[in-house]
């Protein structure tokens, strides 16, 4: 296996701009192929398996949101735990933070697995499998949460890797992982006809390999922070930074989750499975959409939470406006292609042409808001870099929660499917809102702290000043 160089100072840098081009287009295209692969598989599905292969995929969405979101809480909590305590200078407790995240990973995905797989008939009935349907998503359920574990520890050690600087592995390990899945989808689903259980399968391979590769770089010795054996064994005083942060995301995922469910039960009472199916190429369709604000959102995060640790506050705010007009720009983008011309996108999943009009239709009601995403998704990050628990929790828990399933229930009762799939541009201008509200008084403390330590420099360079023009010569000074 390659080296992997790294430079453990590359966060020490006041050359924001490129730094954040630095961390944030590896995990572009890490996330881009992975991305991809979730679209490939989807294609597979709907041109080798059909439309109910589509639907059963969609129904076990939710709960494999419950499962990432596992890996989430860990990872965003630790890396920004990491990344500020390398700012400050405190690497053992970066690197115990590391150890913590690895064995809490492990008891929470075995608990997830715990929960799901012996009930897999229940909760798929609860989100609103059909007789047609269960059977796919039943099989694909039980595979997909058998290795969970695998997940967990990959997404974990994917944000741990960036929250120290280095994106290129994470990239690598994302990239490995989505071509493999691609090539065994392509293998199972085609010439083996092994339908939903091959692409599960697939996954599950896939997922170990890249958890395979990155904790191997932790091991060879290329890593600045350092798996420790004795760091394995769990501190509550780190657990408790760790999760106090990470909960947001985890919240998050859940109430994404019971919010897709709900979203599901309607979306079948109101359309059928054709709109479920439909639904299910958008959820991919969107997570391309999100994507670029999501990684300027993620490559700002080590940046932030570097300089926040260290105090330099200038570079805090710098960072933040950067990955806010970039995220922007390519979120506009976003929506002009998607928008306005969706229906060649949506015809690459399925030549069904009832799911062709459907998605069409849909695409314009839920992405009427992505011109914002980029300020949301940032602006979410902002918190979670900077240990921010409570902004950070209510920003996880009230789209989904208070903004999405309320709109959800009420705007399905006066336009039925119209209603379901227009609460989501609104919940999230209600998000956006939110977010700026809440950012604005961490900004003015910023600038405070600036202001504060320039008025310091002036006053301590005062007696110097007046050394000077007493003596008549600038060489006191030096």
């Amino acid at each position: 296996m390659a080296k992997q160089s790294h430079n453990p100072n590359v966060l020490d840098t006041d050359r924001i701009g490129p730094l954040l081009i630095k961390l944030a287009m590896p995990a572009f295209f890490g996330m881009f192929v992975q991305t991809l692969y979730n679209v490939i598989n989807t294609i597979f599905i709907g041109h080798f398996v059909g439309p109910l292969g589509i639907a059963g995929l969609s129904i076990v969405f939710p709960l494999q949101m419950l499962a990432w979101g596992v890996g989430m809480m860990v990872g965003m909590g630790g890396s920004s735990l990491i990344s500020r305590s390398i700012g400050s200078g405190r690497t053992e407790d970066a690197e115990r933070t590391i150890g913590n995240g690895i064995s809490i990973g492990i008891i929470m995905s075995i608990g997830v697995m715990i929960i799901v797989l012996p009930f897999t008939g229940f909760w798929l009935r609860l989100i609103g499998a059909s007789d047609a349907v269960l059977p796919y998503a039943s099989t694909y359920l039980i595979i997909i949460m058998s290795g969970n574990i695998f997940n967990v520890l990959a997404t974990s050690l994917l944000n741990f890797s960036r929250a120290e600087g280095n994106a290129r592995v994470g990239m690598i390990a994302m990239i490995l992982g989505a071509v493999l899945s691609i090539i065994l989808d392509a293998i199972f689903i085609i010439p083996l006809k092994m339908g939903v259980t091959g692409a599960a399968l697939a996954t599950i391979i896939s997922q170990i390999v890249s958890m395979i590769y990155l904790s191997s770089y932790y091991f060879s010795g290329d890593s600045y922070l350092k798996i420790r054996l004795r760091n394995l064994r769990l501190d509550f005083s780190i657990l408790k930074q760790m999760l106090a942060i990470g909960i947001g995301s985890f919240v998050q995922t859940i109430a994404g989750s019971l919010s897709a469910m709900l979203l599901i039960r309607l979306v079948v009472n109101y359309g059928g499975d054709t709109a479920l199916g439909a639904f299910g190429i958008l959820q991919r369709v969107m997570m391309f959409a999100t994507m670029p604000a999501m990684v300027f959102g993620q490559g700002m995060q080590p940046i932030l939470g570097f300089n926040y640790g260290a105090k330099r506050y200038h570079l805090a705010i710098k960072v933040i406006k950067i990955a806010v007009m970039v995220s922007t720009s390519l979120s506009l983008l976003g929506f002009a292609v998607l928008y306005l011309i969706p229906g060649p996108i949506v015809r690459i999943f399925s030549d069904d042409p009832a799911l062709i009009d459907m998605g069409i239709y849909i695409s314009r009601l839920i992405f009427f808001s992505l011109p914002f995403m980029g300020l949301v998704m940032v602006g979410q990050t902002i918190f979670q870099a900077i240990g921010k628990a409570m902004q950070t929790f209510i920003l996880a828990i009230v789209r989904p929660v208070v903004f999405l399933i309320p709109l959800v229930l009420l705007m399905s009762h006066f336009w039925q499917l119209d209603g379901v799939f227009l609460a989501y541009p609104v919940s999230d201008l209600l998000t956006l809102l939110l977010s700026i509200g809440l950012a604005l008084p961490i900004l003015r403390q910023f600038r405070k702290a600036i202001a504060a330590a320039e008025e310091a420099g002036k006053a301590e360079s005062i007696p110097q000043k007046q050394l000077v023009k007493s003596s008549g010569s600038h060489n006191i000074i030096e």
